[in-house]
């Protein structure tokens, strides 16, 4: 089952699943049409704990990915409760359902926006708050309950497939494309970069180990390069003399600058990232391209 399956990373991940042969349960907010019958689509509002209760009853699943939440990077207090009901309350009543039944393993997508360990940091954001949080519940489940839960921390994925082009790969290629520069921050912020298909990947060893049950595991490259510098090598990619306007917008308080540690996961689930930055940077951009081609295309 995956939760958020209408995500970049959930789409994905879905089309990874069904040409592994994978009986595939998505859910979404809202209704969905199925796909040939490749996805059993169902509707859900995981804050809704009798709706929750309900869709595990149906499925039972052996796995659950669970991908859905809200994603932000604003500090404001309007992203407060937001991030709270969707990353926290329903993934506590997902972790609470699923013990309850005793269904199979849960695979939860962390981020680097959170602290690296608890109460260690000050989370930066609702966002990190949110997600931080649900680590926290996590653990604890496992611990006291022995739920099969494995936590994930998914470090700047970027990659071909449909997503908001408000995210940064996706806007300046798009921008780039509709002859425009693209308008960012000082670039001075170091990411570590992962590409989408070395995240899957992750996520797939995370479902099968069982060494990493009850722990958190890095999904990164191990490796932090300046948005800056992403942003002038989407540029060079696309040969254009367009250049983006660093500047042109306020960075953002407190921005998290964090490396994963790809040696403590190749230990745990033996994965390593095998896309270079430059490789994935030209398949999202040929993925772009080829889309913007297409009748109707275009954001």
């Amino acid at each position: 089952m995956v939760t958020g399956a209408t995500g970049h990373i959930g789409a994905q991940l879905c089309q990874r699943l069904w040409r592994e042969g994978a009986e595939i349960h998505a859910v979404s907010r809202k209704a969905q049409v199925d796909n040939h019958g490749e996805t059993r689509w169902w509707r859900a509002d995981l804050q809704d704990r009798e709706a929750t209760r309900s869709l595990l009853a149906a499925v039972q699943p052996d796995v659950v990915f669970h991908l859905a939440g809200c994603v932000t990077g604003g500090r404001g207090i309007e992203a407060v409760l937001p991030t709270f009901e969707h990353n926290l309350h329903a993934t506590v009543n997902l972790l609470l359902t699923l013990t309850e039944l005793g269904c199979g393993r849960i695979v939860l997508a962390g981020s680097l926006e959170e602290p690296a360990e608890e109460g260690t940091e000050v989370c930066s954001s609702p966002y990190a708050a949110s997600k931080w949080a649900a680590r926290a519940y996590a653990r604890m489940f496992h611990t006291l309950y022995g739920t099969p839960v494995v936590n994930t921390r998914c470090f700047m994925v970027y990659g071909p497939g449909p997503q908001p082009c408000t995210r940064f790969v996706p806007y300046v290629i798009s921008s780039l494309l509709s002859g425009e520069a693209p308008k960012l921050t000082s670039g001075e912020r170091k990411v570590d970069w992962i590409y989408i298909d070395d995240v899957i990947e992750g996520l797939l060893g995370c479902a099968r180990s069982r060494d990493v049950l009850g722990g958190t595991v890095d999904l990164g490259s191990g490796s932090l390069t300046e948005v800056r510098t992403v942003a002038l090598l989407i540029a060079r990619l696309m040969d254009t003399e367009i250049r983006p306007e660093f500047g042109a917008i306020a960075d953002r308080q407190m921005e998290q600058v964090r490396v994963a540690d790809v040696r403590r996961t190749y230990d745990q689930l033996g994965w390593q990232p095998r896309t270079s930055l430059e490789a994935g940077l030209r398949a999202t951009i040929d993925w772009f391209r080829a889309r913007d081609s297409r009748p109707g295309g275009g954001n």
